[in-house]
């Protein structure tokens, strides 16, 4: 056999053992007016640091999904349990150090954050959606603002260099309202009862920032 024939005759390796691995669709289903979303949202950038993941963030209201199937939230809120209602206190503080941010009590809970979500899918839009979301989770957790204030959503909007005319235009636009009631429609179609909820591929539903670990761990090759 000459040499040409044993180039000819090599096996070419499967391209399958060549690709990259598969990157996982991670969806958060989100409401800025939720301390644990906040932790949740901020764990997760953290772990994205680590574990890469092809994120799609889904802005909702939470207190559509609490009305529609998860109304027991209203009852504990009215008649809350002493004991459970501090440990509930610490935890969250106990969290949030682990993190690195900083919650506070917000004189105005629960707060009406429909134009804030509404407004998350023009920043997404923009490009902007992580540093917009972030900024209105501080002000209403950290600064303890009324996000439902157009006085405070402005200077806010402004900061992130968003054109204010345009955002203000489309948080009432009759589009913008559909998406965020479809977006709250949809979880509640797919099991969901609160924020933060994440899916992994579509139907591995996880809830809360404390599930950031076990996300990882199913995210990882």
């Amino acid at each position: 056999m000459d040499g040409r024939m044993a180039v000819n005759r090599r096996i070419i390796p499967s391209r399958q053992y060549c690709d990259e691995p598969r990157m996982h669709k991670l969806e958060l289903f989100f409401d800025c007016g939720s301390p644990w979303t906040y932790l949740g949202f901020e764990s997760l950038q953290q772990m994205l640091v680590r574990t890469p993941a092809q994120v799609v963030y889904r802005p909702f209201l939470v207190g559509g999904v609490f009305n529609a199937v998860n109304p027991s939230v209203y009852q504990n809120r009215e008649n809350p349990v002493p004991a459970k209602q501090k440990y509930y206190g610490k935890d969250l503080q106990d969290w949030a150090r682990h993190v690195g941010i900083r919650i506070g009590s917000p004189p105005v809970f629960p707060v009406n954050s429909v134009k804030v979500m509404r407004g998350a899918f023009f920043a997404d839009e923009q490009g902007c959606l992580v540093p917009y979301a972030r900024a209105f989770f501080s002000a209403y957790w950290t600064d303890l603002k009324d996000i439902s204030k157009l006085e405070v959503i402005e200077p806010i909007i402004g900061k992130l260099e968003l054109p204010v005319d345009q955002y203000l235009a489309a948080i009432e636009s009759p589009a913008y309202k559909d998406r965020l009631r479809a977006n709250t429609d949809e979880l509640i179609r797919r099991g969901g009862f609160g924020s933060p909820t994440f899916f992994i591929d579509e139907d591995d539903m996880y809830f809360g920032n404390d599930r950031i670990p076990l996300i990882e761990t199913r995210l990882r090759p």
